[in-house]
């Protein structure tokens, strides 16, 4: 095996961890929806937004910069499907960036987004990934805390 093989599974076996790690069977924590927003934090405390940047980031775990771009100059490939990040904390409350996190169909049911908290009603869904979100409560608080910090 190359080395660039050698590292390329050492990295997905870390992301797969991670991710069980993140996403262990937690039961999904309790909130309510008012309007456009979750006003409420899942986890009852603000999220950090280093560790927002860092899921936004990070194409395995957050996903995002597949579908969006933003203000992200080290990521290189970002996406153009959904709305850019940049701005989004002056575009939208934590509230309402919570609930495109959460469950962007709530929102609009034809939307592409996937629920990033959400386990029920879901197709096609990896056996191994079955009835765990995509995010930890506590990652999707540290992904509104970033995207709050987007202002211009």
């Amino acid at each position: 095996m190359t080395g660039r093989v050698i590292r390329s599974a050492m990295v997905t076996a870390l992301l797969f961890a991670t991710l069980a790690q993140a996403t262990a069977q937690t039961p999904l924590r309790p909130y309510t929806i008012d309007g456009d927003a979750i006003p409420t934090s899942l986890t009852g405390s603000g999220g950090d937004p280093q560790r927002g940047r860092t899921i936004v980031a990070t194409r395995p775990i957050g996903l995002c910069m597949m579908c969006h771009s933003g203000p992200l100059p080290e990521v290189k490939l970002q996406g153009n499907i959904g709305p850019d990040l940049k701005g989004a904390g002056a575009r939208w409350t934590e509230g309402q960036l919570r609930l495109r996190m959460v469950d962007a169909s709530r929102l609009n049911p034809d939307t592409i987004m996937p629920p990033y908290y959400r386990v029920q009603g879901l197709v096609q869904v990896a056996r191994n990934f079955s009835d765990k979100p995509v995010l930890s409560a506590e990652q999707i608080e540290d992904v509104v805390a970033y995207l709050a910090t987007l202002r211009d």
